[in-house]
């Protein structure tokens, strides 16, 4: 309980210096302030350490905590990439990327708002690390699953990430060399696709290369 109420108060902290930074950014341009990119540079790093504080959370939220609980709603898509949109709306713009959307705004579906929010925004700050300039997110119903994509034009994911399955490549550290980190944020958004479960199918997630933009693809299926 401790860690988690930590961790949450360290969250808070963080979303203050995000929203400062996102409002400076807002205000600002290349053109009229000279720090911009180191200003968009930070605003991305918060992000990471976000993601990485939400994660944590998500791993209570694994263990059933009352504190921190599981909770599936009937929830519009459209409401959902709203959200997402505007948590990522200035660190799109502050590094040049257009976000296209491909989504059905009507079609309801049952998940935990907060966890999926997290792992989609998780997804997308990801792709901003390696994509060229474009970024889709689309979302649509799939053999009676939700399907989410999260899409880029970069180089890919490498070959040896997509021939483990997705999972993280690591030596006896843990460490992932393959994309500079702990491989976490994998693990934690397919342990919360997991959580989500109907009858006897539940929440996966994949990656592969190609899709509308011929780059990176993460894929966040929920039944």
């Amino acid at each position: 309980m401790f860690l988690a109420s930590t961790a949450h108060d360290m969250k808070n902290s963080i979303s203050v210096l995000s929203g400062t930074l996102e409002r400076l950014l807002d205000a600002a341009s290349p053109d009229t302030e000279k720090a911009y990119p180191q200003m968009a540079q930070m605003l991305y790093q918060t992000r990471r350490l976000n993601d990485n504080l939400m994660q944590l959370l998500a791993l209570y939220k694994r263990v059933g905590k009352p504190e921190y609980p599981f909770d599936v709603q009937p929830l519009e898509v459209g409401q959902l990439v709203e959200q997402v949109v505007a948590l990522e709306r200035v660190l799109l713009e502050s590094r040049g990327i257009a976000l296209e959307l491909d989504v059905d705004p009507e079609l309801i579906w049952h998940f935990d708002e907060d966890l999926i929010v997290g792992v989609v925004s998780h997804a997308i700050n990801n792709a901003v690390h390696y994509t060229r300039d474009r970024i889709r997110l689309a979302l649509r119903e799939v053999d009676g699953m939700l399907e989410i994509r999260v899409e880029d034009n970069g180089a890919g994911f490498p070959k040896a990430l997509l021939d483990a399955g997705g999972a993280p490549a690591s030596d006896a550290s843990g460490v992932n060399f393959l994309t500079n980190s702990a491989g976490l944020g994998l693990y934690f958004s397919g342990e919360v696709a997991k959580m989500h479960r109907h009858r006897e199918r539940h929440g996966r997630v994949a990656l592969e290369n190609g899709g509308r933009l011929g780059g990176g693809c993460f894929i966040l299926t929920l039944p």
